[in-house]
This record gives structure tokens, C-alpha cells and sequence, in this order.
């Protein structure tokens, strides 16, 4: 069984699910809206928002005909507890983060 973090930072992971986050900062939105700015299908959308929601990143609800998605950001305060364990204080880049990580998994497997 994966640790919480694994399975957070593996969801962040990925450029689409993040950007899918920081439309939900804004407010709850439907799946079709969700897809909207993507050039993806619908499918592969909701693949991304099931690996969000299973890190519990977003929570899923129906309305009606309607599936909707609404951010959880207590979901990110074990992350956040991490990281600043390592003096990390301001906002995070999680692109440079990621390239942080990838680069120490690269010197670490030679």
C-alpha cells in the first residue's frame, strides 16, 4: 500500500491534473468544464480527475445529471508539512520541484 505522500505527489505529477487544480482554485466546476480547455477527450479528463480524487486532491459529487468538481486543499497540508521540513517557506513551483525530484531519482539509481 502506497504512502498518502507517494500518492499525492504522484498525482501532482503531471502537468494536466495541476492545471486542473488551479482551475478548481477558483470555484467548483463541472466535468464537461473541466475537459473544456483541454485537447483530450472526455475520458482521459476523467482519469485525471479519478487520480485526484483518489490522492483526495478534489472531491467528486453529482447534482442532478451533472458531475461536479470541488478542490480539497487540506488535502495538501501533509505535502506542505514535508517540504518545509526542508526550509521550503514561500510558494512552491511544483514544476521545478518535479525536477528537483526527477534529477534525484536519476543520480540515485547510478
Amino acid at each position: 500500500m502506497a504512502h498518502p505522500l507517494d500518492i499525492i505527489f504522484a498525482a501532482l505529477a503531471d502537468p494536466t491534473r495541476r492545471a486542473i487544480l488551479s482551475m478548481l482554485l477558483e470555484d467548483d466546476m463541472a466535468v464537461t468544464d473541466v475537459a473544456e480547455p483541454f485537447e483530450t477527450s472526455l475520458a482521459a479528463i476523467s482519469k485525471h480527475l479519478a487520480v485526484l480524487t483518489a490522492a483526495g486532491l478534489i472531491s467528486q459529487e453529482k447534482r442532478g445529471r451533472v458531475k461536479w468538481c470541488k478542490l480539497e486543499p487540506d488535502a495538501l497540508r501533509e505535502a506542505s508539512v514535508w517540504m518545509q521540513a526542508f526550509g521550503q517557506m514561500d510558494a512552491i513551483d511544483l514544476d521545478a520541484f518535479e525536477s528537483f525530484l526527477s534529477q534525484q531519482l536519476k543520480e540515485g539509481a547510478q
